[in-house]
């Protein structure tokens, strides 16, 4: 990711408190001295461009077709990321990931224009232990699909990142933290 770019990106997680830091309870129980809301970042006008043109280089680079995520913390990059795509003339096709099949309707677990067969890159705000990430991969993949990359906005460094690869997924985040919780770019 270019430096200035991605400078930007740690800046307004600040300025918007999407990035916090202080004492925290995450949700797997766990203490932190940071906190992320990729939401606050993505659902900003500047948050979204921003973070729309540093993954969309690195969704097209793939040869992905598609993209898409765990539903919540993934939508809104999925929905800039469609957007920049087609404005630059290359476009993507979205799709999310519910965290469960639904048990009416059509029963999906996944929306969106998704075809089997497709190289897709899967995203998601946060990678942790890499829980939602892995959820939205087995689903992709469970549709025929191949998962040729994986992204984050922040890597928390807690296991998620370094199972992705190795496991082979191709991960990239664009902000990592650091092991004394500082988090800088990637």
């Amino acid at each position: 990711m270019k430096g200035d770019l991605g400078e930007r990106i740690l800046a307004l997680a600040q300025e918007l408190g999407a990035l916090q830091y202080g004492s925290f309870t995450l949700s797997s129980g766990q203490e932190s001295g940071y906190y992320f809301d990729g939401r606050l970042l993505t659902l900003h006008p500047e948050g979204a461009h921003l973070v729309s043109q540093a993954i969309l280089p690195l969704v097209l680079e793939s040869g992905a077709v598609a993209v898409g995520g765990p539903t919540l913390g993934a939508d809104p990059i999925i929905g800039a990321l469609v957007y920049a795509s087609q404005v630059q003339g290359r476009p993507l096709r979205g799709f999310l990931v519910r965290g469960a099949a639904k048990d009416h309707g059509t029963g999906r677990l996944i929306e969106g224009p998704l075809e089997p067969g497709s190289p897709v890159a899967v995203l998601d705000d946060v990678c942790s232990t890499g829980g939602s990430l892995f959820h939205a991969i087995a689903a992709a993949e469970g549709h025929g699909c191949r998962v040729v990359k994986v992204l984050a906005i922040l890597d928390r460094r807690q296991g998620g990142g370094e199972e992705l690869r190795g496991r082979g997924y191709d991960f990239t985040p664009l902000l990592t933290a650091g092991p004394d919780g500082s988090v800088g770019v990637a």
